[in-house]
């Protein structure tokens, strides 16, 4: 299946001199783009003999193993098309020690046109950044989207009833994997735990030299347990107290930032529109996969709510906005996404039967003073829209 979200974020960047650069969580479908990519490029008339492509994670390659190497690679593939430009496909990129420097001295000497692929969200926070003085563009990859799901079913020649779907979609998350070998129930939370585990070893411990492996992945479980919660430290030092563990703020909190980088969790933090500024301390955790959830703890549907704030938090942030949980006086709004000059709010519930519950999301926006877009997203087959408050079912809002 063609991601073509993902390809019409990519098109208008081909040949235009700026670095193309991957990023998301370990097993999202990067390496399946960087794919489509090429896919893309030869569409376009590039010869097969101008695309040079690499793993850094495997171990089959000898010049993945150094950058000169690597270097010396990429010079005999030029030296074997001259005048022409090499489209330089690079899978997990931080996996070679000098992968800035070797990126860089390739824009230097070369004709070439960059794709990289990483685990880590701080791919371009280092000396790449440094050097290319903002030539280059990111473009986050998430797990499939429910609408990504739906369209993957059609193209299996399924006639796909969009509620079933999205049962199936709230056990089992995203993950591509899943989807390309038809895994489902205990063989696919394995595969869930095993890619947790690998984030954890690979993508963390590795990468910061963290020793306590076991301290490391409680304190994640506990963050995938609590979506939609707010993280609270002292809350977490308890848990760890109970399970006969002790952790230093300051550990915890670099575990927490160690986990965002890596692309595990998505942090959003409070934001009081009244007094119009961000609050600092006590924000939201949501996960970048919620079928971790179901792998690890089981129980998504009795957690029907958290995993619905979380499936509607990923997606507002692959739709490139920034979002923030608002706080008006003492009630909540689930999400404030702002992108550019426009604004909109977002309550997500499960159902709302009574009116309190009705009472209880719609209060909030109606607190709101502003004209833009307000929204109570839930799977109510009833419309219970009410002073401009728009009442969207999730499985629409999702297939926007």
């Amino acid at each position: 299946m063609v991601r073509q979200f993902y390809i019409d974020k990519i098109a208008p960047f081909v040949d235009k001199g700026v670095i193309k650069v991957f990023t998301g969580i370990r097993r999202c479908g990067k390496s399946r783009i960087m794919g489509m990519v090429r896919d893309l490029l030869l569409a376009r008339g590039v010869g097969e003999n101008q695309i040079v492509e690499a793993n850094f994670e495997s171990r089959r390659l000898d010049f993945v193993k150094n950058a000169d190497v690597a270097f010396a690679h990429v010079k005999s593939c030029a030296d074997a098309v001259p005048g022409k430009r090499l489209y330089l496909l690079f899978d997990e990129i931080q996996e070679l020690a000098g992968w800035e420097k070797f990126i860089n001295a390739l824009l230097v000497d070369y004709d070439v046109d960059v794709y990289l692929t990483g685990s880590n969200a701080t791919l371009l926070s280092g000396e790449l950044a440094t050097y290319l003085g903002g030539r280059y563009v990111e473009i986050h990859v998430y797990p499939f989207s429910f609408d990504e799901v739906l369209e993957w079913r059609r193209l299996e020649g399924a006639v796909p009833s969009p509620r079933e779907v999205f049962r199936q979609y709230v056990r089992a998350g995203g993950m591509p994997f899943l989807y390309d070998a038809g895994i489902t129930g205990a063989s696919a939370a394995d595969y869930l735990t095993d890619v947790f585990g690998s984030v954890v070893v690979k993508d963390i411990a590795k990468r910061h030299k963290v020793r306590d492996i076991d301290l490391l992945e409680r304190i994640l479980s506990y963050l995938v347990s609590e979506i939609g919660h707010l993280f609270s430290a002292a809350s977490l030092k308890k848990y760890l107290r109970h399970e006969n563990r002790d952790v230093s703020l300051e550990t915890l909190y670099n575990y927490v930032k160690f986990a965002e980088e890596a692309c595990l969790i998505l942090p959003l933090k409070r934001n009081d529109l009244k007094g119009k500024h961000i609050l600092s301390g006590q924000e939201k955790i949501y996960v970048a996969d919620h079928g971790f959830r179901e792998a690890m703890f089981g129980g998504n549907e009795a957690a029907i709510d958290q995993v619905l704030e979380n499936i509607v938090a990923v997606e507002l942030v692959r739709r490139g906005y920034s979002v923030t949980v608002g706080i008006v006086g003492a009630k909540e709004v689930d999400f404030v996404a702002e992108k550019g000059s426009g604004k909109m709010y977002v309550q997500v519930a499960y159902l709302m039967p009574t009116a309190e519950i009705r009472e209880r999301e719609f209060s909030p926006l109606e607190a709101i003073t502003d004209n833009f877009p307000k929204y109570v997203l839930t799977m109510d087959e009833v419309d219970f829209s009410r002073n401009g408050i728009v009442h969207r079912s999730i499985e629409d809002f999702l297939r926007k």
